[in-house]
């Protein structure tokens, strides 16, 4: 989503979840509700096809992907675009929905990327790179196949728009999670920026690209360039993008555990989420890049990229 603000709900064991609930009958037709923040946590008690369609506006209409949970029988769960076929992405998931019970499941986008993960785990289960992104704006959910189905939706507020800060003149905003990302260069502090810790002087939650990745790091306006860490080395980026307008919370956390809001921030060379983290070291509050499947959190340091299995998160509240 490009020129927008994110804001969503707390961590479930820190905070408090909002859900709508609904059913869905045997019909395969997708009710739609607005979301931003690029993710979509649920709970889904059926017996087998609960339907996830991913769109622009409120209605089907080209581009779409939609998410099939349970098919063929409860077997195996898939990934179409724009109703066609073949779908992009097929995996075996026997039993994943259960008729009896509620299963919880989350969907993100970032930057075209789709990947699809049961609750409380961080590593996806399915997941897709739209080669033409398009803006996420309303999640159709629908049962069917001779199954009903009872939901449980965490309220998303829709994003609003980001107001044109007075005296900037850098590009939009670019980007989702729990701000916007605006471009910068030199050492300049867009204003609303976010602050993201300290090493003698404010520190804000900034990105850049490196080696096909998008990494986030810090700004340290005295230097003139914000940090990244990369292949063991610190690297200074001279243009950059700095987290403005954020309303998230630090989350204590360790290893590969990713909270449910934790909202993806960049992405590594293979295409895998980044998240925002931060460590005490040194005296310093220093933030970095969260890389789940290395279960760390490692920090552009004193020319040094460094790990930290114990680490805050940045989620959205």
């Amino acid at each position: 989503m490009t020129g927008a603000c994110i804001y969503g709900y707390g961590y479930e064991q820190r905070f408090s979840f909002l859900f709508a609930e609904l059913q869905t009958p045997d019909e395969l037709v997708y009710k739609f509700y607005p979301v931003a923040g690029g993710v979509f946590n649920f709970k889904i008690r059926a017996p087998n096809d609960a339907h996830l369609a991913l769109t622009s506006g409120p209605s089907e209409s080209d581009p779409m992907l939609e998410v099939f949970l349970g098919g063929w029988g409860n077997t195996k769960s898939v990934i179409r675009r724009n109703r066609t076929k073949p779908d992009v992405v097929e995996v075996e998931t026997p039993n994943i929905l259960n008729a009896g019970e509620f299963r919880g499941f989350w969907v993100r986008w970032f930057n075209g990327i789709i990947t699809v993960g049961r609750e409380g785990e961080a590593a996806a289960f399915m997941s897709y790179e739209e080669q033409t992104a398009f803006p996420i704006n309303y999640v159709g959910v629908c049962t069917g196949w001779g199954a009903s189905g009872s939901w449980m939706i965490e309220d998303s507020p829709a994003a609003p728009t980001l107001p044109t800060p007075q005296g900037w003149t850098a590009p939009p905003p670019t980007g989702s999670g729990p701000g916007c990302w605006v471009p910068a260069s030199g050492g300049q502090v867009p204003p609303e920026a976010v602050p993201g810790g300290m090493d003698g002087e404010q520190l804000y939650i900034a990105r850049a690209r490196h080696e096909s990745a998008l990494i986030p790091g810090k700004l340290v306006p005295s230097h003139g360039v914000a940090y990244i860490s990369w292949g063991g080395a610190e690297h200074p980026c001279t243009e950059y993008e700095v987290l403005c307008a954020g309303g998230g919370q630090w989350v204590p956390t360790s290893g590969g555990n990713i909270p449910p809001q934790a909202m993806p921030a960049g992405e590594s060379e293979d295409g895998e989420p980044l998240f925002v983290g931060r460590v005490n070291h040194a005296g310093t509050i220093t933030p970095g890049k969260v890389h789940p499947s290395h279960g760390f959190c490692y920090i552009p340091y004193g020319g040094q990229e460094m790990a930290f299995a114990d680490y805050e998160i940045l989620v959205s509240n």
